[in-house]
């Protein structure tokens, strides 16, 4: 089943054993996430061993992509493990008090009685729990419960219209990006990045860290910060892709604002030539039940018709008890909504001005393609960057980026309607063109006599593409 949009699944206890994590490979999964909130060193790198297995089995080139934890900001532990907070009762957040119960409770981020005043609004559990604060004394918030509920340990703290000065990368996260670097993840997802400098840092520590292994991961920003919005083109310019996460995001600027916020931010993306994921909830009743309920499946179609790259599952497909049938749900889903895009692709190239050779010959391909309604488009890349730039347009005619360089494909993997596939390319442009027609009619994603639209340039120079070629196939 031809889909353009990519699925990025979670893995965790549900779905990292070998059988569970094949038939999801197979079922539709595109990218791995490991997630990095949770589990130690040494699980994250016999996961990613286990991937790089699974894949090379089903003869996909699967991406791994590490999720930072980034400081997120938690209450401590309770003496029962939990309380019940009632509407109108005073509680204590201390940063000083070891186990808390029914009146207070300690604080894994030290720093917060530093951020807040009289009036700001702290909401926990993902904003079911609702407190306002009275005074900050010390080590101490002094609270009012507006909106009770449980609240059981380590539960997350965000503050109303964010403003909390924790920095994006914490001692921990610095220590996982080594650990990524060692199984060469394919991207690095940073969490709660504020401004581009978040993002300029992240790199520079990926790249040092993956610099023994001679890899450089892509960086994902994921914006769920308040303050991530008006630097979001900031934060697109020095990141490679962005998540839009609706968790933490919703619970900072409320869940009414997230909706047209995720159509801009994809908006913003694929005008800047960057990625897009969609997370959080979005298959949700998955975790227990073996269908998606509607509302889930409007919200993932929507997703698609946004223009996303990629949707992406959590606790579905990590703890939940159907992975498989939850990627199954999602790529059907993907499927029907890209069925029904209207192609308008001639408005994209009013007023567009291109600065390099490499992308004029992108868009060129597009519009030749789009024209003449040939099969497939296909870039013989060594970055992957003219494929990418291809994908930023909605086309329904699939491209194949054919590469030497396994880690390009697997970071291809991300693009949404491109198809990678590793190609020892010759030297020679007409000997590449003939090995790529032979790999295309080997897979039976072409026939004989099909039209296809090759793009390449010099092997071994990236950004190096400066020649198109309509090709019809079987003609050398």
């Amino acid at each position: 089943m031809q889909r353009a949009t990519k699925i990025v699944v979670t893995i965790g206890p549900a779905s990292s054993d070998e059988i569970t994590l094949t038939r999801m490979i197979l079922a539709g999964a595109d990218v791995v996430r490991l997630n990095f909130s949770h589990g130690k060193a040494q699980d994250h790198i016999d996961r990613a061993t286990l991937v790089r297995k699974v894949a090379a089995a089903c003869g996909r080139e699967i991406a791994i992509m590490a999720d930072l934890q980034g400081p997120k900001i938690r209450v401590g532990k309770f003496e029962q493990g939990k309380v019940l907070l009632e509407k109108g009762q005073p509680f204590i957040l201390d940063a000083e008090c070891e186990t808390g119960n029914q009146q207070i409770v300690g604080l894994d981020y030290k720093e917060l009685p530093r951020d807040l005043k009289i009036g700001d609004v702290l909401l926990l559990n993902d904003g079911l729990i609702v407190l306002v604060v009275e005074r900050v004394q010390g080590s101490q918030i002094h609270t009012t419960v507006r909106v009770g509920g449980e609240l059981s340990n380590n539960k997350g703290i965000n503050r109303q219209g964010g403003g909390l000065t924790a920095a994006a990368l914490t001692g921990k996260d610095m220590e996982d990006i080594k650990t990524a670097m060692s199984f060469k993840a394919d991207y690095v997802a940073v969490s709660f990045p504020k401004s581009g400098t978040d993002m300029v840092m992240a790199r520079q520590l990926a790249n040092i860290a993956g610099e023994p292994y001679g890899h450089r991961p892509l960086m994902i920003a994921k914006i769920e910060r308040a303050e991530a919005i008006p630097a979001l083109q900031e934060i697109l310019d020095h990141s490679d892709g962005i998540m839009v996460a609706r968790g933490d995001l919703a619970v900072e600027v409320g869940n009414a604002a997230v909706p047209a916020l995720q159509k801009r931010m994809i908006r913003m993306a694929r005008n800047s030539n960057k990625i897009t994921i969609t997370a959080t909830q979005m298959m949700e009743s998955m975790i227990v039940n073996a269908v998606p309920t509607r509302a889930e499946v409007s919200d993932v179609a929507n997703a698609v018709l946004d223009g996303t790259d990629a949707v992406m599952t959590s606790a579905e497909t990590a703890s939940g008890r159907y992975p498989t049938e939850t990627v199954e749900a999602m790529a059907a889903i993907c499927h029907e909504a890209e069925k029904s895009e209207n192609f308008q692709l001639d408005a994209d190239f009013l007023n567009v001005t291109f600065s390099r050779i490499d992308q004029s010959i992108a868009y060129g391909a597009l519009f030749t393609a789009y024209h003449l309604r040939v099969k497939a488009i296909v870039a013989l890349t060594e970055s992957g960057s003219t494929a990418l730039w291809m994908s930023r347009h909605n086309i329904d005619v699939p491209i194949y980026a054919l590469t030497p360089k396994q880690s390009t494909a697997r970071k291809a993997a991300l693009y949404r309607n491109v198809t990678a596939m590793e190609l020892n390319q010759s030297m020679l442009s007409e000997e590449a063109l003939k090995e790529a027609q032979d790999l295309l009619l080997a897979k039976g994603i072409v026939e004989r006599g099909d039209m296809i639209v090759v793009t390449w340039g010099e092997m071994g120079q990236s950004g190096g593409t400066n020649a198109l070629k309509i090709v019809k196939v079987g003609e050398h």
